[in-house]
């Protein structure tokens, strides 16, 4: 039987400890109850469900941008998991990547089935001007929409989400310098397709192109 009660007390004590202590002791912790789940422990689920839910919440609702369906998504993340967690194996990809991989999936699948673009609110960051004013929010989206798909979601991942380029090449399985140029070409691209939509900011010093 798991022990989610001791696992409670262990975590509790874990946040007096040292951070990097702390979270070795969160991954043993981790590690044990994804052990559990995959043998078929629905208390190794409930550990996970409470460990990760917060995270995947914020991230599938970096997608669909509605609370509700954020939560019905996550919802049947963990449901999901139950059924796929076996695939799961730790020398590929540390959990957190995996979890959020399942999550991104089902978030997809889900604009997929309403025909939505998961983009509405993203914000670049603006040599002249800072953040794009959310007035622009239609520009922007229209301009998101022709982007490659590979682009589009690094800047959803790094710009919304705030994960660096390091956890970004762990969510999408690449590697890390594919990431930076996903990065640089999406945001080159973005500019492009605001030009086109007579959207961009006039950029005010001399001498750049």
């Amino acid at each position: 039987m798991w022990e989610s009660t001791s696992s409670q007390s262990q975590s509790e004590r874990s946040a007096d400890r040292h951070p990097v202590e702390a979270a070795a002791i969160d991954s043993q912790m981790v590690k044990r109850a994804v052990l559990r789940a995959q043998q078929g422990d629905r208390e190794g689920i409930h550990f996970l469900y409470t460990r990760y839910a917060p995270d995947v919440l914020r991230y599938v609702h970096s997608f669909v941008h509605d609370h509700h369906e954020a939560e019905d998504i996550t919802q049947n993340v963990f449901i999901k998991l139950i059924s796929v967690i076996g695939k799961y194996e730790p020398r590929e990809v540390p959990f957190t990547a995996w979890i959020l991989r399942v999550a991104r999936n089902a978030a997809l699948d889900q604009m997929r089935a309403r025909r939505a673009t998961p983009c509405e609110d993203i914000r670049v960051q603006d040599d002249e001007r800072g953040r794009l004013s959310h007035e622009r929010g239609h520009d922007l989206r229209q301009a998101l929409e022709t982007l490659p798909c590979e682009q589009r979601e690094v800047l959803i991942l790094r710009h919304i989400v705030g994960l660096s380029p390091v956890e970004i090449a762990d969510v999408l399985g690449k590697t890390e310098s594919s990431v930076h140029g996903l990065h640089h070409r999406g945001r080159l691209s973005l500019k492009t397709a605001l030009e086109d939509l007579g959207a961009a900011p006039v950029v005010a010093h001399p001498g750049l192109a």
